[in-house]
């Protein structure tokens, strides 16, 4: 990874929680084996806990024993980049204490260093924070020329339309947009990020890559598990929320975004957000007959559920986009939990070419399906029809397939928070998502919302481990 040498304290607000433990540590022990971390750099630690910073870099060295593969030297010479200030969101002594605290450390490096504050956070916190954060002058940089000052929220982002509206207007009164990351750790991962390399260096799909060489797509994220110990977050929230305004329609942004000028963040990211807004509002008198809703059986006995809850954990959505490239082309959106498999994988179906050079006797059209999987693993497949040896033309459907992770051998792949950790410090907001994006998103997922309350469509009991398969026909059943 690219190495960077500008100065910069890393502010992590809500340092002793599960983030912290589970996703924050881990990724910063890996930029710092790697070396890619600023030579000058600090780690401050701040919450309402009642620690010194000799107690929370103990923390720090046990948070990293549990996730990360490591001398104890390597976890020891890691816990020196951290230090500790306690204080609550809600009062301004700890901002004041966080500001003596930069104010010192600039004049031990002799430089206006730059400032990243960390939301390791839930929402109901953003608004204290990014207040007091403001109002302290925290967030001020020294000058044009030096010491930016960045935020990372962490997704969700709002919770419907007029929320996130909220949301974006007040951090548009206080920061600047390129202040502001909103981070969602989708973007970040390999895969994903593969789907540009895919869809733009490979020259033999730009002609057929439209509603005139594809007749369906379709993005599914399948999770056999349960709500598990998330029930209180969860309830009430549901998978349409959870999953399908920023994981799916991200992938689906991605997958039907025009090329853009240049591949920067902003041009990558005004692309992304012109496909969200060419997604239609669904009407309610459409809304049975397009988007439909399940639970799992047994939902309501999950902890920290409300045992009467309607929250959908499955939903199937049929949509398209209204632009020149992708008009008519049917856009299948799926997500469940409870589920048979674990799979998150979007199918490309392409036309046949008509007159069709079949045999007759098949009396049918050949397609070809591309296979786009990103997780459990990682690859694509594509299908592809061939003649079967042998005096008969008989035509047989086989594979070509590309495992990513055979590809490259014992290549790390990086986890996504430590990519995305190191594009904050570099200042490239490609893996970020837009004020755009967000707006459109949600106007999509607000109009189903809606439509859902409205016309009270009905909420199929699904049992715990059915294919997808088994749920959509339950679904079409019951509708």
């Amino acid at each position: 990874m690219e190495k960077n040498t500008l100065p910069t304290v890393f502010v992590i607000l809500g340092a002793t929680g599960d983030l912290m433990r589970q996703k924050l540590i881990p990724a910063l022990f890996h930029l710092y084996k790697e070396k890619s971390l600023p030579e000058l750099f600090q780690v401050i630690g701040f919450s309402k806990d009642d620690l010194d910073k000799d107690g929370f870099r103990h923390m720090v060295r046990e948070m990293t024993q549990a996730k990360v593969q490591a001398t104890q030297e390597e976890i020891d010479s890691f816990s020196k980049f951290f230090v500790y200030e306690q204080g609550t969101f809600e009062k301004e002594e700890g901002y004041q204490k966080l500001a003596e605290f930069l104010g010192y450390k600039d004049k031990e490096w002799k430089v206006c260093s730059n400032k990243l504050f960390y939301l390791a956070v839930p929402p109901q916190h953003y608004k204290t924070i990014f207040e007091n954060l403001a109002s302290s002058g925290l967030t001020k940089p020294c000058s044009k020329e030096e010491g930016w000052t960045r935020v990372i929220v962490e997704k969700p982002f709002g919770k419907d339309l007029q929320t996130a509206q909220e949301l974006d207007r007040m951090l548009g009164a206080l920061f600047y947009e390129e202040q502001i990351y909103r981070m969602d750790h989708y973007l970040g991962k390999e895969t994903v990020q593969n789907i540009l390399a895919f869809r733009f260096s490979n020259s033999f799909l730009q002609d057929s890559w439209n509603k005139k060489g594809v007749e369906q797509i379709t993005i599914r994220l399948l999770e056999k598990e349960g709500v598990g110990e998330r029930g209180a977050f969860y309830d009430g929230l549901g998978a349409l929320r959870d999953v399908g305004q920023n994981h799916l329609l991200q992938l689906l942004s991605l997958f039907c975004m025009e090329t853009p000028l240049k591949f920067d963040g902003d041009s990558l990211r005004r692309e992304r957000a012109k496909v969200l807004k060419a997604l239609p509002t669904i009407s309610t008198d459409d809304i049975k007959t397009y988007a439909k809703r399940g639970q799992y059986e047994g939902y309501g006995e999950e902890k920290n559920v409300v045992q009467s809850s309607n929250t959908e954990t499955y939903f199937s959505i049929q949509t398209s986009l209204k632009n020149d490239t992708w008009e008519g082309v049917p856009i299948l959106l799926e997500s469940g939990k409870g589920m048979k498999e674990n799979l998150v994988e979007v199918e490309v179906v392409f036309r046949h070419p008509t007159p069709c050079l079949c045999p007759s006797e098949a009396n049918k059209h050949y397609h070809n399906v591309l296979h786009y999987f990103i997780q459990p693993k990682e690859g694509i497949a594509m299908s592809l029809w061939v003649k079967k040896p042998g005096p008969i033309m008989t035509i047989e459907e086989k594979a070509f397939t590309f495992d990513y992770k055979s590809a490259f051998g014992k290549e790390e792949f990086a986890d996504p928070y430590e990519r995305l950790l190191l594009n904050c410090i570099q200042g490239d907001q490609t893996l970020f998502v837009s004020t755009e994006e967000i707006m459109a998103s949600w106007k999509f997922v607000d109009s189903i919302l809606r439509g859902w309350g409205k016309t009270k469509a009905p909420l199929v009991v699904y049992p715990k481990g059915a294919s997808a398969i088994e749920t959509k026909l339950s679904l079409a059943v019951d509708n």
